[in-house]
């Protein structure tokens, strides 16, 4: 019989399989050594009180051991005959419509702007260490989007739209850890996700898809209110009748083509601030409530946020033992992002703090939002010396409105800059995050501090423009076989949830493949 039991333990007591056996047995009611198979199904941190708990949801076993099922890639059917589904974007909405439209038995065609992770790299080198920033291929646009040179966490509150399980098992199936199926936060790590994204790719390609880089669209072919197509900024064009445009949430060209083809586009509200970057050992403190980490704790992460004078300010992306990335998408703007690695073992804490932008902004028209952006992405770009060197403050500073004399050592590869970064920014936006800064700061020691640094700006957690969409269908209600799509389009935000919308959306396109051949 197989009983599912909770248990709260220590960090050292919960790595140690006997334990958690012993512990399971006890609250199963059940005597010493009855459990032949003890599996792990749930795990996460309860740093609460002053001493930090693991809290596990355990399987046991008293007839059979559990087997170690490894989960393999799905086997996929030959589709290169079958009918086309255009996707423009290689991020996670693009690849996983691809993998559900081969599926459903439909031929994807993939296109990217960008180029493959290995050549993808070069480029990302060229950023930090000389700052020129290719408008095509960069750390939001390539294979994999922005996600995969930007962490690869996985935590979402997406379950009502689509099965997070199955999402985490298809990134098992191509090589991600198990521990995803686990761990409450579940993460990647930017060294792992390559590979992976790479095996997802030939397999696409291996059951007849096509993934075709350095194809940006420039327009498209529309015939009677219904998709026909795209063109390539090469001047080819691709034909389907039906599109899922997963573009992410800086394809602001995109944007504006939709617009100057009088196809239906809104603003969205969007959030805009900084990065913040502590000394790891000042937030594993803060959370664990001890001066040096348990070796079997990660490093500790936090989730903050506050109201300020009727708006969020709140974490964003908080990466702990991370990188501060440079994420600009032209060469005359300073835009920051975060990253961790697997083992998440940099010496430094750094997470987005960010203020909620409601409303409209200058014009009030449907761009303002990237308008906006723009603006003060190209302020800090000219603060930074025209180049990726980024403004920055230590924190204490920020809050008191002054000019650091000199800065602490930040991760931030192509460096970082003393600027007054609350003059920098727009000032209901600084002032907000001063505040917020100062109520994070007393629920958490240690927070506020001129160690940590601030680095300017963090401006693209989510799109400032939606693409409105039929709930039902999810076709836009202007253009038929057009489905708009993940984040870019305003219906996702991270990796899973942008997965769960590549697959509902291959599914309506499927639906309205089948529906149009039986008429």
């Amino acid at each position: 019989m197989i009983r599912t039991v909770d248990i709260v333990m220590t960090p050292a007591a919960a790595a140690d399989p006997e334990q958690v056996r012993e512990a399971s047995e006890v609250a199963a009611g059940w005597r010493a050594g009855q459990a032949r198979g003890v599996r792990v199904e749930k795990r996460s941190i309860d740093a609460r009180g002053r001493q930090v708990k693991m809290q596990l949801r355990v399987a046991i076993d008293d007839e059979h051991a559990f087997e170690d099922a490894a989960i393999g890639p799905p086997e996929l059917a030959d589709v290169r005959n079958k009918s086309k589904v255009i996707i423009v974007g290689c991020g996670p909405a693009g690849m996983f419509a691809a993998l559900r439209c081969i599926e459903l038995g439909l031929c994807p065609i993939v296109l990217e702007r960008g180029k493959d992770v290995r050549a993808r790299r070069r480029d990302l080198a060229t950023i930090t260490q000389q700052g020129i920033v290719d408008r095509d291929s960069n750390y939001c646009f390539g294979e994999g989007g922005a996600g995969t040179y930007s962490d690869g966490k996985l935590y979402t509150r997406s379950g009502k739209r689509g099965d997070i399980v199955a999402i985490l098992r298809t990134l098992v199936a191509f090589g991600a850890s198990p521990d995803i199926m686990v761990d409450a936060h579940p993460h990647i790590g930017t060294n792992k996700l390559p590979g992976i994204i790479t095996t997802m790719r030939d397999a696409i390609i291996s059951a007849g898809g096509e993934v075709r880089f350095g194809a940006r669209v420039v327009d498209f072919v529309l015939e009677n209110a219904s998709m026909r197509g795209v063109v390539l900024a090469s001047g080819d064009e691709v034909i389907a009748s039906q599109l899922i445009l997963a573009t992410g949430h800086s394809a602001r060209d995109i944007f504006e083509l939709l617009d100057r083809r009088g196809i239906t586009i809104e603003r969205k509200d969007f959030a805009m601030g900084v990065r913040i970057e502590h000394p790891q050992s000042i937030i594993d403190a803060a959370r664990y409530h001890a001066a040096v980490r348990d070796p079997h704790l990660p490093p500790a992460s936090y989730n903050a946020v506050e109201q300020v004078h009727g708006l969020g300010v709140y974490s964003f992306c908080m990466c702990p033992g991370g990188i501060i990335a440079p994420c600009a998408t032209a060469p005359d703007e300073v835009v920051t992002n975060g990253w961790s690695p697997s083992k998440r073992n940099n010496p430094f804490a750094n997470s987005g703090v960010v203020v909620e932008i409601r409303g409209p902004k200058g014009d009030g028209g449907t761009l303002s939002g990237v308008r906006y952006q723009r603006e003060v992405e190209h302020q800090a770009w000219i603060a930074g010396g025209r180049t990726q060197v980024a403004p920055a403050q230590r924190m204490v500073d920020f809050i008191d409105g002054r000019e650091s004399v000199n800065l602490p050592d930040c991760s931030y590869p192509p460096g970082i800059v003393s600027y007054r970064v609350d003059e920098l920014l727009p000032a209901d936006i600084a002032q907000r995050l001063q505040l917020g800064f100062r109520a994070f700061g007393a629920k958490m020691k240690g927070y506020l501090t001129n160690e940590a640094v601030i680095v300017a700006v963090e401006s693209r957690t989510s799109s400032p423009v939606r693409i409105p969409r039929d709930t039902e269908s999810l076709e836009h209600p202007q253009i038929h076989g057009l489905f708009p799509c993940g984040e870019g389009a305003g219906y996702a935000g991270g990796i899973v949830s942008a997965a769960i919308d590549g697959v509902r959306c291959a599914e309506r396109a499927a639906a309205r493949i089948t529906s149009a051949s039986d008429l």
